[in-house]
């Protein structure tokens, strides 16, 4: 009588394996990081990143109602600044090129779809990291936040509905929450870059960003090979007001998003980055892989492991393919 179970039996057909299948994947799930250029009057190619460019504010604008006519859950807007200087002064200008096209795209979209911004430095200083430096170069942890709650408040007046601090300054969320609710923002929340590691993989989007970094982020960003740390860096942010939690990298950290979704009372995103864009965009271009089997194996994976929302390149063309 062997085999007594037949799992098999329930793969026969696409519509068994339709009708049993675990994990499912939404356009409503997905993110789209955009990135806009000061200065672009057409939108420019990311080398890396193929398929990825620097959009002016027009491109933007056109390329952000696409992606929402095909039902992608949210947008997260990355500036690129012409000019840069040591305290990221183009993060609070409201003439700066993020604010302007926040302030774009909320009155082109509304409310139908949800408008992240970065609430972060390192776009806009001229060395290339996430906060205030000091006279010896390491980056001032409260010099920063105070930086950050000026960068939230410009934000939230042009239109966005989720901040999204990346620096991994201790106390960001509760800065950010306390700025916000003293300017009467209290409805704009926070998608907290909780658990963000030092990672090989974010080479592409510091080509896309134009990024001036000499050096690492290792002061700051979390070593990869700590997991536990993740989980009390996601209970601080939590307890400091975050709305959701994010886990960055994806691909490489599936264990950290799997043990934050088991314990988060808060949705869980996680962000499939640049690299591991270039990785399988590349091998695709050779003819390696099947390039939508693929994409698609790799965003169900992630919701796989816990993700109630992802933000990746893919987004827009992997939500008319589920469409």
């Amino acid at each position: 009588m062997f085999p007594e179970h037949r799992p098999r039996r329930l793969r026969g057909t696409a519509a068994l394996r339709r009708l049993v299948s675990e994990t499912t994947l939404r356009p409503r799930q997905l993110i789209l990081p955009m990135f806009v250029a000061e200065g672009a009057d057409a939108p420019r190619p990311i080398g890396s990143m193929p398929g990825v460019v620097q959009h002016s504010r027009d491109s933007l604008r056109k390329a952000a109602v696409e992606a929402v006519r095909a039902g992608v859950g949210g947008l997260m807007i990355f500036g690129v600044p012409s000019e840069r200087d040591a305290v990221g002064s183009g993060a609070t200008d409201e003439q700066g090129i993020l604010n302007v096209a926040l302030r774009d795209l909320r009155a082109e979209l509304g409310d139908d779809t949800v408008l992240m911004a970065d609430t972060c430095l390192d776009e806009f200083t001229d060395h290339g990291h996430c906060g205030v430096v000091d006279a010896s170069g390491a980056v001032d942890n409260d010099a920063t936040l105070e930086r950050y709650a000026e960068m939230a408040l410009a934000q939230a007046s042009a239109g966005a509905h989720l901040l999204g601090p990346s620096g991994m300054m201790d106390g960001q969320v509760g800065v950010i929450r306390r700025a916000l609710d003293d300017a009467g923002y209290s409805d704009i929340g926070i998608l907290a870059y909780s658990a963000k590691y030092a990672s090989a993989f974010y080479g592409p989007f510091r080509e896309a960003v134009d990024s001036q970094l000499k050096g690492d982020r290792k002061t700051y960003q979390q070593d990869p090979g700590n997991a536990r740390e993740a989980l009390r860096e996601v209970e601080l942010d939590i307890a400091e007001g975050a709305d959701t939690v994010m886990i960055k990298p994806a691909l490489s950290y599936l264990d950290v998003l799997r043990e934050v979704a088991e314990m988060s009372p808060v949705p869980v995103a996680a962000y499939n980055i640049s690299g591991e864009y270039a990785m399988v965009e590349a091998a695709a271009a050779n003819g390696w892989l099947d390039r939508q089997r693929t994409v698609l194996e790799v965003l169900t994976s992630i919701r796989r492991a816990g993700a109630d929302m992802i933000l990746t390149y893919w987004a827009a063309e992997a939500a008319r393919w589920l469409d």
